[in-house]
């Protein structure tokens, strides 16, 4: 079954649809993305391609892809619509392109995010989050772009120190930075700081949207993350493998709250401000998120040791819960917990999987 033929998923992008969102600032407009084919790209082009047709949007995406081919298959719903343009690049390299001389709003979302990649690819992981932030804030500023956004990681924030139950924008965690796994969060640091150089340099309007570990049904099936791996054995209705004891606390969210937050920041957001996409309904434990997913097919947990190229890629972070109340502030709110989103995330893919709707 193909995702846009199920209704769990049809039901996701049509009630992001009908937030109470300034969708007018939209309208006409023109919007850049990269990682267009990712979890959360994926889900707002769906949620924009579907705002054209059934309001009348007339928002052009301009989606930055790797492979144009598999991009068309993904979006084979919108294979004829004039408002999905695909540009095919790799975010390594400066965007050469034919747009318009004006694009209205960027979203800079490819990243390195599979913890595999952070130990196998470590290079990789740190240009792609620096040079290819700098190649698309680069075309921003000569295109009159109104907004930049980029899509920053609660990993920024490093270990608890023991002193916040909940980490707001301003806080500021331990990260080890001489170590291999480093890598990641201070890559994004260092992006995040890149985008505060172009402000104030030369004028560019940025916010930064500060993602939870995010999960959904638009999932790459390749990746390590383990709630991923655990989504994959729930999907297979087999038993849920738990690779340490499980005590780690964090933020999860849903792929289609995720998305709307981006849309709250891109509209109503503040420049230069960074905001947690993150709210209390999202927070558990490793080993309670292992325990949900087993129950739903009357499975159990059990217990395996990492190998250690594997183990290289895990943070090293134990509890890393993010505080919502800017964003909330704006206007967003989560529309699934944890519970909710994971029983909905397995029931589509396993409908793609041809296992029922």
């Amino acid at each position: 079954m193909e995702l846009y033929t199920n209704n769990y998923y049809s039901e996701d992008i049509n009630n992001v649809c009908k937030l109470s969102l300034p969708w007018d600032e939209l309208r006409g407009k023109s919007i850049m993305l990269s990682g267009a084919t990712g979890l959360i790209g994926s889900f707002f082009v769906d949620v924009i391609s579907e705002k054209n047709i059934a309001d009348g949007l007339n928002c052009t995406v301009y989606a930055l892809v790797r492979n144009e081919g598999k991009a068309k298959a993904r979006f084979s719903k919108f294979a004829d619509d004039t408002h999905l343009v695909f540009i095919p690049y790799d975010v390594k390299y400066p965007l050469v392109t034919d747009t318009p001389e004006k694009i209205d709003y960027i979203l800079h979302l490819a990243s390195n995010t599979h913890p595999m990649l952070y130990a196998t690819d470590p290079i990789g992981t740190i240009t792609t989050n620096i040079i290819g932030l700098q190649n698309l804030l680069e075309f921003a500023a000569a295109h009159r772009c109104e907004r930049f956004i980029f899509a920053s990681s609660n990993e920024v924030y490093g270990e608890n120190r023991g002193d916040a139950e909940l980490f707001d924008e301003d806080y500021c965690g331990y990260i080890n930075c001489n170590t291999l796994r480093a890598g990641y969060p201070e890559s994004k640091r260092c992006g995040e700081a890149l985008c505060q150089a172009y402000k104030s340099q030369k004028g560019l309007d940025v916010c930064v949207a500060r993602l939870t570990r995010s999960y959904g049904p638009t999932m790459i099936m390749s990746d390590t993350k383990a709630v991923s791996q655990f989504i994959k054995k729930g999907v297979a209705g087999e038993d849920i493998v738990l690779k340490s004891e499980g005590t780690q606390y964090y933020s999860y969210t849903y792929t289609a709250d995720a998305a709307s937050g981006l849309l709250w920041i891109l509209l109503a957001g503040e420049s230069g401000e960074a905001y947690n996409i993150a709210d209390i309904s999202g927070d558990i434990t490793l080993k309670d998120l292992a325990s949900i997913i087993a129950e739903m097919n009357g499975k159990k947990v059990v217990f395996e040791l990492p190998d250690a190229v594997e183990a290289a890629g895990y943070s090293r972070a134990t509890k890393a819960r993010l505080d919502g109340s800017k964003i909330r502030a704006l206007g967003w709110k989560p529309m699934y917990n944890i519970k909710t989103g994971m029983e909905r995330t397995v029931k589509i893919l396993r409908s793609i999987n041809g296992e029922g709707n």
